[in-house]
């Protein structure tokens, strides 16, 4: 049996059964790409087979510094690249469909998910939203042919892709704040002060030291001759766990994951080369701690614990992904040219992915009232999103293509905008 314990017993094996994971993972990529399944979502169930709820080969403390070390590591990693590559999105044309879902949907989602989860599971307001704030966020990489096929309209891919690699910043004070506000270890949580410390100096040391680190790295052709591009990608990595640093350091402190994000957005509008050069040499990375967290995240789980709630947390889970989304989606898309399709495609295609598995784990890590309740009840939206929408991901690319097509154009929907 592998644990890993808050000392960190056994991390080389636990490295060993994660290099074979990923070798094994590299061989079968081409049958998971051709299956349901995409790869990381194999992961999961991976580790779900290897962990209390299988064979018990894995065994991890989720209060154990490892598992809070590498939920931290992951947040950095993932908010990061999502605050980079805010810029190069938001400069497309097509950028009001995403706004209006990040602005309007996701919260009105996360609020639907919390009456749910309060009436249903007796969950009390605060963790209810708390756990509505973890399923909020969407991430296309457990659909990805939502994003990638070219037969679906442009504006239709760029609005989940973008609101995919948004959301995940801006659910983040929600998360941090509901679980603060749970935390046994601060019992004397105040909204006011979180807000003008946490949130305003996180924005504050983001903003200047992604500005300062856009300052200290040269510019021009010096920059390509004098610093090869790899090293420009571990200039910006390293921006990256510096800034949480800082803000967390401090006397005064912020909060590192939003220094962390707002300050990518800084460094990707001031230095696009840069943000590119770490977006082309940082995919393995990202791919790695990803495959990390749904390892980990899999082996916490047992099916007794997923269905501790019974029927109640499987009403939880039809609610959030049938009624919840789709709901927010019509509300925030009320007054668009979007057809009626279209609009039914976005609300089903927000699976549940990377972000909620992470601040899941963050949240089980924080020792909060409720938090395997909430952990739980997370894992198992998780676990049905992998599913439903695996096995939904090509057929529904396919239909929504077909759809556009025979209306006369693949792009045809590509002019869609807000008629107000």
């Amino acid at each position: 049996m592998i644990v890993a314990t808050a000392a960190g017993s056994h991390v080389d094996d636990v490295l060993l059964v994660f290099g074979a994971l990923l070798m094994i993972g590299a061989v079968l990529s081409g049958v998971a790409r051709r299956s349901f399944l995409s790869l990381t979502a194999v992961f999961v169930l991976v580790g779900f087979a290897l962990g209390h709820g299988g064979l018990g080969v894995l065994e991890f403390d989720p209060t154990s510094g490892f598992v809070s070390a590498l939920a931290t590591v992951a947040l950095i990693v993932i908010l990061f690249r999502d605050g980079l590559e805010v810029d190069a999105e938001m400069l497309q044309t097509a950028w009001r469909l995403p706004l209006r879902k990040l602005a309007l949907a996701m919260p009105i989602t996360g609020a639907l998910i919390a009456v749910c989860a309060h009436a249903l599971v007796g969950l009390g307001w605060t963790e209810a939203f708390l756990l509505g704030a973890l399923l909020s966020p969407t991430d296309p990489v457990l659909s990805s042919s939502v994003v990638t096929n070219p037969r679906v309209p442009r504006v239709v891919r760029h609005s989940l892709n973008l609101e995919s690699g948004m959301n995940d910043g801006l659910a983040l004070p929600a998360v941090l704040a509901f679980a603060s506000a749970l935390a046994e270890s601060d019992s004397d949580f105040v909204w006011w002060r979180f807000v003008l410390q946490d949130i305003t100096l996180g924005l504050a040391f983001g903003i200047a030291g992604g500005a300062i680190a856009a300052k200290l790295i040269p510019r021009g052709r010096a920059l390509t001759d004098n610093i090869p591009a790899h090293q420009q990608a571990l200039y910006a990595l390293g921006v990256a766990f510096a800034l949480y640093g800082v803000a967390v350091l401090l006397p005064l402190a912020g909060n590192g994951f939003i220094a962390v994000f707002v300050g990518a957005i800084a460094l990707g509008i001031l230095r696009r080369d840069v943000a590119a050069n770490f977006a082309h040499r940082a995919e393995d990375l990202v791919e790695i701690v990803k495959l990390g967290i749904f390892v980990v995240f899999g082996s916490l789980l047992t099916v007794g614990a997923l269905f501790n709630d019974g029927w109640a947390a499987v009403g939880v889970v039809a609610f959030t992904l049938l009624l919840a989304r789709p709901i927010a989606i019509w509300i925030a898309l009320a007054g668009t040219q979007v057809d009626t399709a279209t609009k039914a495609f976005m609300a089903w295609f927000g699976p549940k992915g990377v972000a909620t598995m992470t601040f899941a784990l963050f949240v089980l890590g924080e020792e909060i009232a409720g938090g395997e309740r909430i952990f739980d009840l997370a894992a198992l939206a998780v676990f049905a999103s992998i599913l439903l929408h695996g096995l939904t991901d090509t057929p529904g690319t396919e239909w929504l293509a077909r759809r556009t097509e025979a209306r006369g154009s693949p792009t045809a929907t590509a002019s869609a905008r807000p008629s107000g």
